[in-house]
């Protein structure tokens, strides 16, 4: 996420509900990484908000080399850089007590790994879509960028933190469909 930055407040955004029918229509379920479909599935559920963007993360390395690669990394040591490409979901939150109440759960989802997961604004979304709100699953030192260079041992803790990431919002749109 180039543009990344501490969320943004709230704007006042009266194309809302239009806004989100026009997603929601367009909204491909089947081309969504299988590890986080349901959950996409269950936000468009939710009447304040709706999903931008998506991915579970994935990691690339010698021998794997399929960016839509799902499978867990190898037990044993990778040599050489692995490329992480960000796990996160975008999402579009409307202006009102059930959104701001949404707002703070999200955000309090960094609490699993503050140096790992950050909750924010993304300028590129913004721009088309006022009350724009990402979090991503990033080492912090890379938080600006969409894809990282990793060693074997930080990528496995990107990956140990990127599943509770998804398991954290599983628990969290179950609590709120």
């Amino acid at each position: 996420m180039e543009t990344f930055s501490p969320p943004k407040p709230f704007t006042e955004n009266p194309h809302f509900r239009k806004q989100r029918l026009a997603a929601l229509g367009n909204l491909p379920i089947a081309q969504i990484d299988p590890p986080i479909a349901a959950i996409v599935t269950a936000f468009s559920e939710l009447s304040y908000c709706f999903t931008l963007q998506c991915c579970c993360g994935h990691f690339l390395y010698e021998g794997m080399q399929d960016p839509q690669n799902l499978a867990p990394l190898p037990e044993s040591e990778i040599s050489g850089n692995i490329e992480y490409r960000i796990a996160y979901i975008a999402l579009c939150i409307e202006e009102n007590k059930k959104g701001e109440g949404l707002f703070e759960e999200l955000r309090g989802i960094t609490a699993v790994d503050p140096e790992y997961i950050q909750f924010g604004s993304a300028g590129w979304f913004w721009e088309r879509q006022v009350n724009s709100y990402t979090l991503q699953v990033e080492p912090a030192k890379f938080q600006m960028l969409d894809s990282a260079e990793i060693g074997y041992k930080e990528a496995r803790h990107v990956e140990k933190t990127r599943n509770l990431f998804i398991n954290t919002l599983e628990n969290l749109i179950n609590t709120m469909v």
